[in-house]
């Protein structure tokens, strides 16, 4: 968390400096309503380009990025903090262009008379100059469809499958507002350090809108393959999909995770990969069945199906300098941890690692599949089975591994409760930095 933070207070505060000093002149002797208003209005402006910005640039997955910042799921949190960010700014930005227009109609202000606006000497600025009309037009009709877009991804009321098909548009609307931001731009701030930022920033959110416009996101790490079996666990109401790829694969470590579409209407949905890499083209995935489309999946897979699987992604590898790990998988949380035991039965890597696994619904076949996955790689498992165990507590888990101190935790489940589970070990003496949890929430 603390990587995406930084980067996004570093991104503020960076912006705010540039423009600040691109700005020196004019704040020192600034004076008036409308003179303020204006310089809010660019301030704002620039603050919201260069937070969209980045979240487009965000949204094609590089792989770069995501090392940089410890994980695609972090990535996707940083992406929503800045388009939560950019439609507040957004907003802001509009009621600063249009508000003093409505004071001045309903006689409260009154608007100052304007010179002859200043002649620009480069032929690029007069263009710019005679197009302000459009560009504050179509910045407006690009904010509506903003506000629309941004509301049904982040209200989840909305199916996941519309928020995909109507997602894509947002590169639509990012073009257009570069389209407003580069003619209505200060013309005096493309010459400073502001101006070239902002042509980068704007340079890679294009070229990030257009590979999503075209469908290329991702596109050189999707492979194709076939359903090779459909198995529905009804206890825990769990799907496992045994996919078998036909293209090439450059691998996964355990505890990754892959973009896979199972039906192109629906699109991409993210999930666990459950199974170790042997080299075969075998993935197996095990996938709760909680939403509208995943609990159609039992009856709409069927063997031979096509494919696409993207990837792969993800930082939760287990890898760490200590010899002592903790796991926590809470519920269909436990799908990485099924890929990293199947791995350590092959490849043993000497660490001591207690796995404990909480869940509400129970299949024995599944559990006992499990309990052999722990045997065979030497993990000693805690199954808590809440009806008849309770639920695992900071205390339940110090008093069952007495060195916990030493170790680092692994967890993977819903939100809150790790978040309780970190809080209280955290406050008990463990680093902050020994606790790795997956942000598994795209939205």
């Amino acid at each position: 968390m603390k990587a995406i933070q930084r980067t996004f207070l570093a991104l503020l505060f960076g912006l705010t400096v540039l423009w600040l000093l691109a700005n020196a002149s004019a704040l020192s002797t600034v004076s008036g309503f409308f003179p303020w208003r204006n310089l809010l209005v660019q301030y704002s402006g620039v603050l919201g380009m260069g937070v969209m910005s980045v979240a487009m640039m965000l949204a094609i997955r590089q792989p770069s990025l995501e090392s940089r910042l410890h994980g695609l799921d972090k990535m996707y949190r940083l992406h929503k903090w800045l388009g939560i960010t950019g439609l507040v700014l957004a907003i802001l930005h509009w009621l600063c262009s249009q508000a003093p227009k409505w004071m001045v109609g309903a006689g409260l202000l009154t608007r100052p008379q304007r010179g002859p606006a200043p002649e620009q000497t480069l032929d690029i600025f007069r263009f710019f100059q005679s197009q302000r009309g459009l560009a504050e037009q179509v910045g407006e009709w690009a904010f509506y469809a903003l506000l629309a877009l941004l509301a049904l991804a982040l209200i989840k009321r909305f199916p996941y499958r519309v928020v995909f098909k109507t997602h894509r548009w947002m590169a639509v609307v990012y073009l257009v507002l570069v389209l407003h931001a580069v003619v209505l731009l200060s013309f005096a701030d493309w010459a400073t350090p502001l101006g070239l930022v902002m042509a980068a920033l704007m340079l890679g959110g294009s070229f990030g809108a257009v590979l999503s416009l075209f469908r290329r996101i991702g596109s050189t790490r999707t492979a194709t393959g076939v359903i090779d079996k459909v198995e529905y666990l009804s206890g825990v109401n769990v799907n496992a999909v045994t996919v078998q790829l036909t293209d090439r694969w450059s691998g996964h470590q355990s505890g990754q995770f892959a973009f896979v579409t199972f039906d192109q209407d629906e699109g991409s949905h993210p999930f666990t990969i459950s199974s170790a890499w042997h080299n075969d083209g075998k993935l197996l995935f095990l996938i709760k069945a909680l939403g509208d489309y995943t609990s159609t999946l039992a009856s709409s897979l069927k063997p031979g199906g096509v494919v696409k699987v993207e990837g792969p992604y993800g930082r939760f590898t287990f890898d760490s300098p200590t010899r002592r790990q903790i796991w926590i998988g809470g519920g269909i949380g436990i799908t990485p941890f099924v890929a990293r035991m199947k791995e350590l039965a092959t490849r043993p890597d000497g660490r001591m690692i207690d796995l404990f696994h909480t869940t509400t619904d129970v299949d024995e076949s599944a559990l006992q599949s499990l309990a052999a996955d722990a045997k065979a790689a030497d993990v000693r498992l805690h199954l808590l089975i809440d009806a008849r165990d309770g639920y695992l507590s900071g205390e339940r888990l110090r008093s069952a591994v007495p060195d916990w101190r030493s170790a680092e935790v692994w967890f993977c489940g819903p939100a809150r409760f790790g978040q309780m589970m970190r809080s209280h070990l955290v406050a008990h003496g463990m680093p902050a930095s020994h606790f790795h949890q997956e942000l598994f929430a795209m939205r």
